[in-house]
């Protein structure tokens, strides 16, 4: 490692300390952040097994990184982010474009030359004594057209372990962009880690990304939700395509047959759970199968015979460990067993990592590193997680490396809510689908900062994530419906209906299977269903649900249709919509209108 380290003293700064690559735009870039920085030495990542080995070291070495019991979790470490870094922290986070109506209601606003002038006094010399790491990344297959890509600069080894594992990083990269001469700019510095000078800065227009004073997830991987939802959703609205917050997984039939479902939940509301699901047994034994293409991040653009073909663009998983157990999610504790980044879990006395859920062991010490007593809390941070290579995933789909990506024919949204939304209904139409998602509600989750179980609209569980104004968004979204495009059909499911006693009705995780069947089956044109105001149920006769038992209370509510509350609901969409102003398609408004006619509103 220490041959790619280049001792930076700062006269040489801005005198070509970038040799690490052939493209003018990127040395000079780096050049210009290494003067503004002033870090000690520059380090350019090949993404090579021995870099990573000496990275681990250094990070062994300075406690950033703990070995696990390497019996029980070999190739394994935990980290502990600072207490006051462990989530997303949306009321941070700006989009800084040149007019604040492109950026809409749904973003915090600054314009770009305050958010550069904000960003640069932070950065200013925020890397004197330490490494400034240059991390080529590609977000997708590298050989796939559909792929985008970028370079993070970091100050945080921990950041470059963790890119290396959830994009295709190093070498293949840099070739990439030295051919395209283009990619989107990542900057990124812990800095101190104090609240009060913590910043997520994005530029759209500029392809440009500044982030300090975070060192946690999303925050800090610039790869991920910045890169691959906030900048990519701006880019694929220029260019034509898709870029969402959703899984992909493969359903394979008895018959052979395999369909391909993208699906869009909130954090923490069981996109891996689902994107590894394992069928129930009566269904295994008849021959389906399901495979795992992502379980977060999806792009998705037309092809040549009109239907959305998608990718998923991250290489790893980056997913919640409380909740994690061989009940809800075997494939996820399989695939996380060897190899893994563990952050902010607790440990057991022999050094395992262990979090509340997983049904197994005692925890010894918890997140924060305290001997653990529960009337100080969880054991695990509620938003703590795992970084593992998705190659590692029992159910991984070699199908996540086509460069042509998989059609998709189905497209799923769906969120936490307790009442009110049955188990499943299937849009009307691509229009009427567009509105489903752009109406979305969940109860919110400990994966962004704020209160836990208050119901917000989420359209397509992108709030946090869309770069751009959501009307714009939306009208996006329509104009696929061109005449040209087969589009796949739309659905919605709540597998979190509670009954009057709290408890869900529904069982999920294998079951949920019975549900996607029904939706390939209306795909194909092949299952019957009640047509509603608010789009198609199924009746109870249209699921499988050999094995499953229901109460009463469960088949009316999971199945039924609340006129009244749904007529309260439609009416809030209504207003939800106008609050986007005159951006905000006439379509979608029609769409709640024609909604609410039907139930009498």
């Amino acid at each position: 490692m220490n041959a790619l380290v280049q001792d930076v003293d700062p006269p040489a700064v801005t005198g070509g300390s970038a040799i690490g690559t052939s493209l003018r735009t990127l040395a000079e870039w780096v050049d210009s952040v290494a003067a503004l920085t002033r870090p000690s030495a520059i380090h350019w990542c090949d993404g090579s097994d021995a870099e990573s080995a000496a990275l681990v070291a250094q990070m062994e070495g300075d406690r950033t990184l703990l070995r696990l019991n390497e019996q029980t979790n070999p190739g394994s470490w935990l980290h502990r982010s600072h207490p006051d870094d462990v989530a997303r922290v949306e009321h941070l986070t700006y989009v800084c474009t040149s007019s604040q109506d492109d950026a809409g209601p749904n973003n915090h606003w600054m314009s770009p030359a305050d958010g550069h002038a904000r960003m640069d006094g932070l950065f200013d010399g925020c890397m004197q004594g330490r490494t400034m790491y240059v991390v080529p990344y590609c977000m997708g297959p590298i050989d796939s057209p559909l792929s985008r890509c970028g370079v993070e600069i970091t100050d945080s080894p921990y950041v470059v372990a963790n890119m290396r594992i959830m994009t295709r990083m190093g070498a293949p990269a840099l070739a990439r962009i030295e051919r395209e001469g283009t990619f989107v700019r990542g900057l990124h510095s812990t800095g101190e880690l104090d609240p009060n000078r913590r910043f997520i800065m994005h530029f759209p227009e500029e392809l440009t990304i500044k982030s300090y004073g975070s060192g946690y997830g999303g925050n800090a991987l610039l790869g991920k939700k910045c890169h691959a939802l906030r900048i990519a959703s701006y880019q694929a609205r220029q260019e034509g395509w898709l870029a969402e917050h959703m899984l992909i997984l493969g359903i394979e039939n008895p018959r052979g047959e395999t369909h391909y479902i993208a699906a869009a939940f909130p954090s923490a509301c069981g996109k891996t759970n689902l994107a590894m699901l394992i069928p129930p047994e009566s269904y295994r034994e008849k021959g389906w199968k399901i495979t795992t293409i992502g379980d977060d991040i999806c792009w998705m653009r037309p092809g040549t015979d009109g239907r959305l073909y998608a990718i998923n663009p991250e290489a790893g998983f980056f997913g919640v460990a409380p909740g994690t157990s061989a009940k809800s999610n075997p494939n996820a504790l399989e695939t996380i067993g060897t190899n893994t980044i563990f952050t902010n879990v607790g440990l057991t006395a022999d050094g395992r990592p262990w979090w509340e859920g997983l049904g197994e062991g005692e925890p010894a010490i918890d997140w924060r590193g305290n001997d653990y007593d529960c009337s100080r809390g969880p054991a695990a941070h509620p938003n703590a997680r795992f970084t593992v290579a998705a190659r590692q995933c029992p159910s991984y789909s070699e199908k996540a490396e086509d460069p042509q990506g998989v059609p998709i024919s189905a497209i799923v949204f769906g969120g936490r809510r307790a009442s009110l939304v049955p188990l499943v209904f299937e849009a009307r139409d691509w229009t009427h689908g567009v509105l489903v998602g752009a109406a979305m509600g969940s109860e919110t989750t400990a994966a962004a900062t704020g209160a836990v179980g208050v119901m917000r609209r989420d359209p397509m569980a992108m709030k946090p994530f869309c770069g751009y104004n959501f009307a714009d968004y939306f009208a996006h979204w329509l104009s696929f419906d061109n005449g040209a495009n087969k589009l796949p059909k739309v659905f919605h499911v709540n597998w979190f209906r509670k009954g009057d006693d709290g408890k869900f009705l529904w069982p999920g995780f294998g079951d949920n299977l019975r549900v996607l069947e029904w939706m390939i089956k209306r795909v194909d044109g092949t299952a019957d269903a009640v047509e509603t105001p608010i789009g198609a149920l199924p009746r109870e006769q249209d699921l499988n649900l050999d094995g499953v038992q229901l109460s009463d209370e469960a088949r009316d509510k999971l199945f039924g249709f609340d006129e009244s509350g749904w007529r309260a609901e439609v009416d809030s969409i209504g207003d939800y919509l106008r609050g986007y102003g005159p951006r905000m398609p006439d379509a979608l408004h029609a769409e709640q209108q024609r909604i609410a006619a039907m139930l009498g509103g």
